[in-house]
Order: C-alpha cells, then sequence, then structure tokens
C-alpha cells in the first residue's frame, strides 16, 4: 500500500518525517489520525494554537508555520501499524529530493522516531542535520515534548 502524498511548498524551513502511516491513520486518509498520537497535540501547543481535525485545517496549520510533513517509507506491503512489522515488511524507501533545497527551503530534517531516523541516516545524502526527536506514537509512553519544542522554536 501506499503512504500519503507528501504535505510541503518551497517555503517550507523543516521537515518532519514519520516512518509510514499507522492503521488508524490510513483510515482516516491523513498523517496522525490516531487520536492518541501525540503529534498534533505536540504542535498545537508548541505555536499555541488550535488544529482543528480537519485535513485540509492540518494542512493550512503545517504550511503556516512552513513545516512539511512526509514518511521515510513510501510504499510498504504492511499489516498492522508496528514499525517493527514495517522494517520487515517489502517496503521502497520515498524519494526526499523533492522536499530538500533547492526546491524548499529546508533546513533541518526531524524525524519522528527511531525507525523513521534510521531509515533516513541511512539512505539519505544531504548536508542537513538530521535528527532523531522521540515518537508521538501513542506506544511511546515515556513521551516528553521538550526536545520537539527546542527544535521547533526557530519556527516561531
Amino acid at each position: 500500500m501506499k503512504g500519503f502524498d507528501a504535505v510541503f511548498d518551497r517555503e517550507c524551513r523543516v521537515l518532519i518525517l514519520g516512518s509510514f502511516p499507522s492503521v488508524k491513520s490510513r483510515a482516516q486518509g491523513f498523517y496522525y489520525g490516531n487520536k492518541q498520537n501525540k503529534f498534533w497535540k505536540v504542535l498545537a501547543n508548541i505555536f499555541g494554537e488550535k488544529i482543528e481535525n480537519e485535513i485540509q485545517s492540518k494542512i493550512d496549520f503545517l504550511l503556516k508555520h512552513h513545516i512539511a510533513l512526509f514518511d521515510a517509507v513510501e510504499v510498504a506491503d504492511l499489516e498492522g501499524s508496528a514499525d517493527s512489522v514495517l522494517k520487515k515488511s517489502n517496503y521502497k524507501l520515498a524519494d526526499l529530493s523533492f522536499l530538500l533545497p533547492p526546491r524548499t527551503k529546508v533546513e533541518k530534517i526531524i524525524c519522528n522516531g527511531l525507525t523513521a531516523y534510521e531509515f533516513v541516516t541511512k539512505n539519505l545524502q544531504t548536508s542537513l542535520p538530521i535528527l532523531y526527536l522521540p515518537s508521538t506514537s501513542p506506544a511511546n509512553v515515556s513521551f516528553k515534548i521538550d526536545k520537539w519544542q527546542q527544535e521547533l522554536s526557530f519556527l516561531k
């Protein structure tokens, strides 16, 4: 199955990459669709804004704050949502070149979780910083927002 299209425009200054959409996200039709995932709550908290649940509202929010969003894996033969299953599935890594300079103003890449970070650092040749941040997944019960705040504060 194929993941979601990238959300971006030329003005994006940061690229956030997940691994691959979860079952609940695929059912919702957009990134981080599991209501237990902290992703949208984290962004709302950092920027001090409410994010409506409609897909277009989320896209508008991301672009307003110059955030590009995509996944490290574009296509996967995946049952379930666990990254451990994803790593063992047949998958195709995403081509990220269209999201990077000179096509955008991306200054750094943030990986939402270790799996995304591992895929990206092993397969992407870039001089941009690639950062691992704690996963916003409901499976990460020890999540703390401070590193996310620190790395996205330059967009405020």
